[in-house]
């Protein structure tokens, strides 16, 4: 999300066929001398099916799988190496549509899919030292994590990938946020603050880059020659998936989209342990600004929104301190082994500066909020529902809404002008100008650079 510059193949059922059958085969074999009603039960408890004379073709099945499964298993020994590049995780079972299943349901192991795995740049310490015993034990230290950033990553990647199906011309901006919500806290199974959604959904239009949201009453309507940035985000346990795409249905708009799709994966590819964040800003500016867009008849350059970045994530901190600019001349601060960072990228056809505009919707406790007497009774009682649903995660008007608060705004004022809640207006580029966003997470492993985020989309 952007932060102003200085401010704050689900498994066969015939494999769990023969997994089940493998572990009743020992108990067949002891009762082969005696009558055989028990083998039949086994199975019969295992697969739901009636035993009776395909039943002796079962357990030759069985038997002929054996040799293969155990030279499987030997060959998979041998080879270490085969073994750790297929980790494909499979559900077990197939995802609803819409989507209604939760990750978690259909990943009960926990085998999250994993991102995109990128080496580090040869000739940099970090590839140097990847290999090694030492960061080899770091990464696998971090188990837990990489679990709740995956699993996260995964229901944003099924939600947009619903999303895409809804997201058409004449839908209404309020309605296309809360059904895109819906799905997520379906998907992440919401459950207080160890699992939801991580800051409300973004759907700015046009020249508004960044942090619009409709508010309650909001009538706006999605046209076919908008450009809409969805930018929306989940979490598990605090490990936040930061994650943004742009829709345009005028294929007029497809150079400018490409553009600021493109200076991403520069970013994603420049990112990495030890690297300094003016390097990373000054090769998106490159990318970006050597593309250009026709509409209507006039050609304009687009520019890098130079106030906009991207930036750290820490558990329940959506901006952990750290900016990525996307312009040269940043800060020359390094990342660190073990960080996350959102990359993301905005261009434009106006003057590649936002400002505030429009009414706010987006507000967030701040992560370092002091403890203040507050007077206001409202206030107090708004800080409580604060606290307990959403923490320092962002929030929305809507959202308070749906919690039933009622005549909040004055209560809401006074946390923020108390420095305990930050409000985070539209940003906006010159009216008539075109802005576009796109977003990832990555992840900077001991080993190497995990693209928590990527999918098949983007």
């Amino acid at each position: 999300r952007g932060k102003m510059d200085g401010e704050v193949e689900p498994v066969e059922e015939g494999d769990e066929l023969e997994t089940a059958e493998e572990i009743s085969l020992p108990k067949t074999k002891k009762k082969k001398k005696k009558k055989k009603p028990k083998a039949p039960k086994a199975n019969g408890e295992t697969n739901g099916e009636e035993s009776g004379p395909q039943e002796a073709e079962k357990e030759n099945d069985v038997k002929s799988e054996e040799p293969s499964s155990a030279k499987e298993a030997g060959s998979a020994s041998g080879k270490k190496k085969k073994k750790k590049k297929a980790s494909k995780s499979t559900p077990s079972g197939r995802q609803t549509d819409p989507p209604t299943i939760p990750i978690s349901e259909l990943y009960p192991d926990a085998d999250f899919p994993p991102g995109e795995i990128v080496e580090y740049k040869d000739g940099t310490t970090a590839r140097r030292l990847a290999d090694s015993e030492e960061k080899r034990a770091l990464d696998r230290a971090s188990a837990d994590v990489l679990a709740d950033i995956r699993q996260a990553a995964e229901a944003h990647r099924q939600v947009r990938r619903h999303a895409r199906t809804f997201i058409k011309p004449g839908i209404k901006m309020i309605d296309l946020c809360e059904r895109l919500e819906a799905t997520s806290r379906r998907l992440i199974n919401e459950n207080g603050l160890r699992a939801g959604l991580a800051f409300p959904t973004g759907c700015s239009l046009n020249h508004c880059a960044a942090h619009y949201t409709p508010n309650a009453g909001d009538e706006t309507v999605l046209a076919y020659d908008d450009v809409c940035k969805i930018d929306f985000g989940t979490h598990v346990n605090g490990r936040i998936i930061d994650c943004a795409f742009t829709v345009a249905f005028n294929p007029r708009y497809d150079p400018l989209v490409a553009a600021v799709r493109e200076a991403t994966e520069t970013g994603i590819r420049e990112a990495g342990i030890d690297v300094r964040l003016c390097d990373v800003g000054e090769a998106i500016q490159e990318v970006m600004e050597s593309h250009e867009v026709e509409i209507d008849g006039t050609v304009y350059p687009v520019k890098a929104i130079r106030n906009l970045n991207g930036h750290s994530v820490a558990p329940y901190q959506i901006h952990a301190g750290k900016t990525v600019p996307i312009v040269k001349g940043g800060d020359a601060t390094r990342m660190e082994e073990g960080e996350f960072f959102a990359i993301e990228t905005f261009g434009s056809t106006g003057k590649g500066v936002v400002h505030d505009d429009m009414e706010c919707s987006h507000y967030m406790k701040r992560f370092d909020a002091p403890h203040v007497p507050l007077r206001l009774a409202r206030a107090k009682s708004l800080l409580n529902v604060i606290n307990q649903n959403f923490g320092t995660l962002a929030f929305c008007r809507r959202w308070l809404d749906r919690l039933d608060q009622t005549k909040y705004l004055m209560g809401l004022r006074n946390l923020c002008d108390a420095g305990l809640v930050d409000s985070y207006p539209p940003l906006c580029d010159v009216k008539g100008s075109y802005t576009a966003q796109f977003e990832h997470t990555i992840y900077l492993r001991p080993t190497c650079k995990e693209i928590v985020s990527r999918g098949d989309d983007y």
